[in-house]
C-alpha cells in the first residue's frame, strides 16, 4: 500500500505510511482556534485522519450573537494521510512549524480563509498514555503553539475581519477513542472518569500553556506550566513547578464561573494566573463527543453538513455536551510584573472527582 506520504523520509515503523502500527485507534489530528483581542468572534476548528478507519473528517465552528454555525465533513480517506481537505475544508501547511493557512470553502452560507503564524516554538507535551482497566484508553504525543491569526470568516454574507487576532493551534497523534465503541466490554467494570483543564493563553509579549489531568482522587497524572516569549526557540521555555488548577464550578454544572493557577518559578518566586470566561464554546460543534459527527465515523464516501445551535439552551450535563472551552479574559501576576492577556479554559470532566465533590458519571457541582 504505497502513498504519496512514501516518498518522503518520514516513516515511523517498518510499514509504508499508511499505516500507523497495529492500534485501529490510531489518528494524526490538527486543532485550530481563533478570536480578536476582546475575544469576541471565537471559532474553532479540527481536521483528524484515522489510518487504519480508512476515514479523514473535518469541523469548523464558529459563534455569531449567541449562536455557533458549525460545517461538518468526513471521507473515506484513500489511505492517502497527506491529502489533507474534507469536502469545503483544507489545510494547507505553508511552512512547518511556523505558518500553517486554514480555508472553508463555501458550504450553505460558511466559509473562512484564516493564516496562522507562530508567536515562538511549539511547545511539546508531556507524553499522554492512560489505560481504562486492562485496555489502553489514550496513547499521545501533542504540541500546542499561539498564534497571531489573520484573515476572515463569513457566515450568511456577513464577513468579519480577524486581522490583529489571536489564536492557538495544535497537533497530536496517537491512540484514543475513535470510530465506533468497542463492543467488549473492560472487565472488571468501572464507572468512566476523566478529568481535563487546558488553558493556552495570549499575553501581550509572550505565551502561557498549561494543562493537567487529574484521576478520580485529584492525583495528576500529566501535567505542565510553561511561559514562552515570543520568538522563543524549543529550549525557550521558562517551566513551572508545583502547577495547581483551582475551579470554581456553577452550582448544578461541570462548567467553571473562574479558573486560578498558581504556580512557582525556578527561582521559587511565586505565580498566579487567572481567568474570568466571557464566551462558551461547546467542543461538539467541531465533533468532540457529538452523537452524530463523531471523530472518525464512517459517514459513507463523502458526506457534508451545516448545524446551527445555542450553547446557552442546551442542557449542560447531557454527556456531549461536558466538552467545552470557555473564552477568557487573563491576568497573571508573579516576578515582579503583571499583565493583561485573553485565552481559553477548555474543561472535560466527567465520571467522580474527589475535589470538586463530582460522585456519578455527570452530576452538576453542589447537588
Amino acid at each position: 500500500m504505497l502513498t504519496k506520504g512514501d516518498e518522503y523520509p518520514i516513516h515511523q515503523t517498518a510499514e509504508p505510511i499508511a499505516f500507523s502500527g497495529t492500534d485501529r485507534n490510531f489518528y494524526d489530528r490538527f486543532f485550530f482556534c481563533g478570536y480578536r483581542p476582546d475575544g469576541s468572534g471565537y471559532f474553532g476548528a479540527a481536521f483528524g485522519v484515522y489510518p487504519h478507519l480508512n476515514i479523514a473528517d473535518a469541523h469548523f465552528s464558529v459563534i455569531r450573537d449567541g449562536t455557533q454555525h458549525c460545517v461538518h465533513a468526513s471521507r473515506i480517506l484513500g489511505f492517502e494521510r497527506m491529502d489533507m481537505h474534507c469536502g469545503p475544508i483544507r489545510i494547507e501547511v505553508v511552512e512547518p512549524l511556523k505558518t500553517v493557512r486554514l480555508v472553508v470553502d463555501n458550504h450553505e452560507g460558511i466559509s473562512a480563509d484564516i493564516t496562522f503564524e507562530v508567536r515562538s516554538a511549539p511547545v511539546q507535551e508531556p507524553r499522554f498514555t492512560r489505560r481504562n482497566g486492562s485496555r489502553m484508553m489514550m496513547d499521545l504525543t501533542r504540541f500546542t503553539v499561539n498564534c497571531h491569526v489573520t484573515g476572515w470568516v463569513e457566515v450568511d454574507g456577513k464577513r468579519e475581519s480577524y486581522e490583529g487576532a489571536y489564536g492557538t493551534r495544535d497537533r497530536s497523534w496517537g491512540v484514543r477513542p475513535i470510530g465506533a465503541a468497542d463492543p467488549q466490554p473492560v472487565i472488571p467494570a468501572a464507572m468512566p472518569q476523566f478529568y481535563w483543564l487546558w488553558a493556552p493563553t495570549n499575553f501581550p509579549n509572550l505565551s502561557l500553556y498549561a494543562h493537567v489531568n487529574e484521576d478520580e482522587k485529584g492525583e495528576a497524572w500529566n501535567r505542565r506550566a510553561t511561559l514562552m516569549m515570543d520568538g522563543a526557540n524549543q529550549e525557550g521555555g521558562m517551566h513551572f513547578h508545583e502547577d495547581r488548577f483551582t475551579m470554581t464550578w456553577e452550582k448544578g454544572k461541570r462548567h467553571a464561573t473562574a479558573a486560578r493557577l498558581d504556580v512557582r518559578d525556578d527561582a521559587r518566586r511565586d505565580h498566579v494566573v487567572t481567568w474570568e470566561p466571557i464566551d462558551l464554546f461547546m467542543m461538539k460543534g467541531i465533533g468532540y463527543g457529538h452523537s452524530e459527527w463523531v471523530h472518525g465515523g464512517f459517514k459513507g464516501e463523502l458526506a457534508v453538513e451545516r448545524e446551527d445551535f445555542r450553547p446557552a439552551d442546551l442542557d449542560p450535563l447531557l454527556m456531549p455536551h461536558l466538552h467545552i472551552q470557555h473564552v477568557a479574559r487573563a491576568r497573571h501576576e508573579g516576578g515582579g510584573a503583571s499583565s493583561e492577556g485573553i485565552g481559553i479554559v477548555e474543561q472535560l470532566v466527567f465520571g467522580p472527582h474527589g475535589p470538586s465533590g463530582f460522585k456519578g458519571l455527570n452530576d452538576g457541582y453542589g447537588v
